[in-house]
């Protein structure tokens, strides 16, 4: 997966906003103004991309077993969130899922009326 198919995957979601909030190389993608995926420019410049996304607490648990990949997410809550290195063992389908996961997981945590101004947005 390259950047560009990461950024315009994230950003063909529904509702879906890019910001940088903490520095100029941290991507956040937001849902309703929560996050649900990060990812430092700079590291895919080097050749080393991750994202973090958010994830149920068990499934997060049950990942980062089967995958040496998947670690408990970098200056994020680690119950909640993973790092996950892209172009690794973890199949690019499988990254898009969990991209899938997090802004699911997101959205369901907004106000039904957020939820529905943003079904209805486009």
């Amino acid at each position: 997966m390259n950047l560009e198919t990461f950024y315009e995957y994230c950003l063909s979601k529904k509702g879906v906003t890019e910001h940088f909030p903490f520095d100029k190389d941290t991507l956040v993608f937001k849902v309703g103004g929560k996050m649900f995926a990060l990812s430092s420019l700079i590291q895919w410049e080097k050749g080393t991309p991750s994202v973090n996304l958010k994830c149920n607490p068990e499934y997060a648990q049950e990942l980062r077993s089967q995958y040496d990949d998947i670690k408990p997410a970098f200056h994020m809550s680690k119950v909640h969130w993973n790092t996950i290195a892209i172009n690794s063992e973890v199949p690019d389908k499988f990254v898009v899922e969990l991209i899938d996961d997090s802004y699911e997981l997101v959205f369901k945590s907004l106000t039904k009326k957020m939820q529905i101004e943003i079904l209805d947005s486009r």
